[in-house]
């Protein structure tokens, strides 16, 4: 979506207050009436993601009252997410097509910060039933469209789950449709309700295992991972910060060091040393995405290559960059452990080794000799007898720290 200098998709006489309290929040966001929504699930993934939403279990019910009566009606059915995403959009084959022109598709991103005023994404916005005519949109792709939205909420806690919307011509926000689409979601919260919700619904993979801080960062909110020391890695996002599980800490270190991405056998070799374990990288890779999405949405990995939409900055680069300005003693300080010890993914296996030598050969031919005695006091340099023998070679003849530096020797020769 293209930001512009904010400003009113077109002159309009009076409007209804929900229409003017929508396109003020448009304007805050800057947003061109004249842009498009963009795809924010990747079509590789869209299968996987439908899958793991809640509302797949009630798909049957939202075609048998909607879908079902709209074939060659000009009406299309739309099922979004919480954050305004489309997941399915059914109906007439006609209107399929020349709603493909303003990207009303699965997978497109449909809330209101994203394009201003419309049924799903201010039906969201405000948690209840909105419809919206022709020109009460925003963009203005979409004024010869009419649409009507309500909200779906989870049975057992009332969370937002997504929304089911009907779009059309003018008849998709007629007098009757509202109570329509407010009864067929009634009918999905039942079902739902029916299927023990809590406990089948709603997969254990849509909310991370860990405690989330969340924030609501901008896009320019820095954002870090930490991997030293960590058999899982902590992702920060401005104050925000979320620790991650085994597997996702994997991903995420080899995302962020290779901001270029790797296609899909490339990760798959990385993770589970298996270029043909795309079967299983994928839904964990949507897994993934919904667990970063919990911090902050901006930095959901994207596919084909796989990479991150911006910089996270890495503490083994950050490591290595300390190494390379000659800043060693902070590299020491920094290093407080090899990163995912506990992984024996490939990739990282591979990293953890090049950083780890890169800080070695650094400290060995440039680091001062305080700085090579800090280095054999860490995890990584107390059993290293390169480094020892490095010191017993710097250090004078008469230094205390001789005799526990040949003691330390000789139990290393000795296997003790």
């Amino acid at each position: 979506m293209t930001l512009t200098a904010s400003r009113p998709p077109r002159d309009v006489g009076p409007q209804r207050r929900v229409v003017r309290d929508s396109w003020d929040r448009a304007s805050r966001h800057r947003l061109d009436p004249d842009g498009l929504p963009r795809l924010e699930l990747p079509e590789d993934d869209l299968d996987d993601w439908r899958r793991d939403h809640p509302l797949a279990l009630a798909l049957p019910v939202v075609r048998r009252l909607l879908v079902d009566d709209v074939a060659g009606s000009g009406l299309l059915v739309a099922v979004g997410d919480e954050h305004g995403r489309l997941l399915w959009v059914e109906g007439d084959p006609a209107a399929r097509r020349r709603a493909e022109d303003m990207l009303f598709v699965a997978g497109a991103g449909w809330s209101e910060a994203r394009v201003g005023t419309s049924a799903p994404g201010t039906a969201l916005v405000l948690d209840r039933g909105v419809q919206i005519r022709g020109d009460e949109h925003w963009n203005h792709r979409v004024r010869a469209w009419s649409c009507t939205a309500v909200p779906v909420h989870d049975p057992v806690d009332g969370h937002l789950i997504g929304v089911v919307d009907i779009t059309g011509d003018e008849r998709a926000a007629g007098s009757l449709t509202l109570p329509l689409v407010t009864a067929t979601v009634a009918a999905v919260e039942a079902h739902l309700a029916l299927l023990g919700f809590a406990a089948a619904g709603r997969a254990p993979t849509r909310t991370p295992r860990h405690p989330v801080h969340p924030v609501h960062p901008g896009p320019d909110a820095p954002a870090g991972l930490t991997t030293l020391g960590r058999d899982e890695a902590v992702l920060t996002v401005g104050e925000g910060r979320i620790a991650l599980g085994a597997r996702h800490s994997e991903i995420m270190a080899l995302l962020a060091h290779r901001p270029a991405g790797y296609t899909a056998h490339e990760l798959a070799d990385a993770v589970y040393g298996d270029v043909d374990a795309v079967s299983t990288l994928r839904p964990e890779m949507v897994r993934l995405r919904h667990v970063v999405e919990a911090l902050d949405p901006t930095l959901v990995p994207l596919s084909r290559p796989y990479r991150l939409p911006r910089p996270v900055t890495l503490d083994l680069d950050t490591l290595v960059g300390l190494v390379d300005r000659g800043a060693h003693r902070a590299a020491v300080r920094a290093d407080t452990g090899p990163a995912l010890p506990s992984s024996t993914a490939p990739g990282i296996v591979a990293l953890r080794a090049e950083v780890a030598a890169t800080v070695r050969d650094a400290l060995l031919t440039g680091g001062s000799i305080d700085t090579l005695l800090s280095y054999s006091e860490s995890t990584a340099g107390r059993d290293d007898v390169r480094v020892l023998l490095e010191l017993l070679r710097r250090l004078p003849p008469g230094s205390p720290r001789r005799t526990h530096l040949v003691a330390h020797l000789e139990a290393l020769e000795n296997g003790d």
